[in-house]
């Protein structure tokens, strides 16, 4: 393992993955919304996009970002508006909670691609998993060997640490079928993670940038 300070590295993006955000409200509603499958298809594309900034970062794509106000900004607006029209279309599905079947049936092929649409699209379109990770992972690289390699098992470590914490919340949301059979129950957590994911966007939307 050529990954400096290792303990220290798996600490950080131990607490950062089990931190709630963005990646966690994605998961609950998608589990609601469709059962673990649907869960586990969004933690799926969420961490498939962990590899996308891996990339950005040992290549300095990332530093962009970092040095032009108006490229963030750009990517920023474009992540955001992102999260906004999840939110929106978290609340327009309001009116259809009664008559959905949770991880069942036909649709359960359609709903994986597009949950699995949804998770990737909302990784790689954040700019501060691109920020954080230009940030955070040259902490670690030894300059050694070769910057890709590292950031790629890196990020291959966050993948499984990621995906064995949100599948198993997924897992924990779909036993309980009492609740996720419950019309009332579903339109309460569509409105309650539309409104987290429309106000995330919005957030994003009014931060400064901060080059």
């Amino acid at each position: 393992m050529h990954i400096l300070n290792f303990e220290a590295f798996l600490i950080a993006i131990t607490i950062l993955t089990l931190t709630p955000g963005l990646d966690t409200a994605l998961v609950i509603r998608n589990t609601t919304r469709g059962g673990f499958h649907d869960g586990a298809v969004t933690s799926l594309g969420i961490c498939l996009g962990l590899f996308v900034h891996a990339s950005f970062s040992a290549l300095g794509i990332s530093v962009i970002l970092t040095q032009s106000a108006e490229l963030f900004t750009l990517v920023k607006s474009i992540g955001a508006a992102y999260l906004i029209w999840l939110g929106i279309s978290s609340l327009r599905s309001l009116k259809n909670a009664s008559a959905m079947s949770i991880g069942e049936g036909h649709l359960q092929g359609v709903q994986g691609k597009r949950s699995l649409r949804e998770g990737f699209l909302s990784n790689v379109l954040n700019p501060k998993t691109a920020v954080f990770y230009l940030a955070f992972l040259p902490q670690f690289i030894n300059p050694e060997y070769s910057p890709l390699v590292q950031s790629m098992v890196m990020a291959s470590i966050h993948f499984v640490i990621a995906m064995v914490w949100q599948c198993g919340l997924s897992g924990m949301l779909n036993s309980a079928k009492s609740l996720l059979k419950s019309s009332k129950f579903i339109r309460w957590m569509e409105a309650t993670t539309g409104l987290v994911l429309v106000g995330l966007g919005v957030k994003l939307l009014l931060e400064e940038p901060t080059i």
